[in-house]
């Protein structure tokens, strides 16, 4: 019987601004936690996917793979171009969105250390 993926964990450099970041723009729900650990959720309760954010130690981490990146997907391409904008209003460096083949999306670089995709 297959078992059933639980959470993932991000370690990042400021847990309580990569929440409120998760939160305000992909609709993450914080769970509650700490400046040291954060769990945040797709949706209300523990039903769906499970996101921890823990606090990296002082000079134990050197930052994510060039590649490595988390991603929210939309069937909206015009949901993608209005939170490109917001993000870039909002003074982020969100990249304008480009079609890529297989996606139109963009990425941007996350408070705390991670970088995000944004596509449909």
């Amino acid at each position: 019987m297959p078992m059933r993926l639980n959470h993932f964990n991000l370690t990042v450099t400021d847990v309580p601004a990569a929440a409120t970041f998760l939160a305000t723009y992909f609709g993450m729900h914080d769970q509650g936690g700490n400046a040291g650990m954060t769990l945040l959720t797709d949706g209300p309760g523990f039903n769906g996917m499970i996101l921890t954010l823990m606090k990296a130690k002082a000079g134990g981490f050197g930052g994510y793979p060039e590649t490595f990146h988390i991603g929210f997907f939309t069937g909206d391409r015009a949901e993608v171009d209005a939170l490109s904008a917001r993000l870039r209003r909002d003074g982020y460096d969100a990249g304008g969105p480009k079609d890529t083949g297989h996606s139109y999306g963009f990425y941007v670089k996350a408070p705390g250390g991670f970088v995000v995709e944004v596509g449909a």
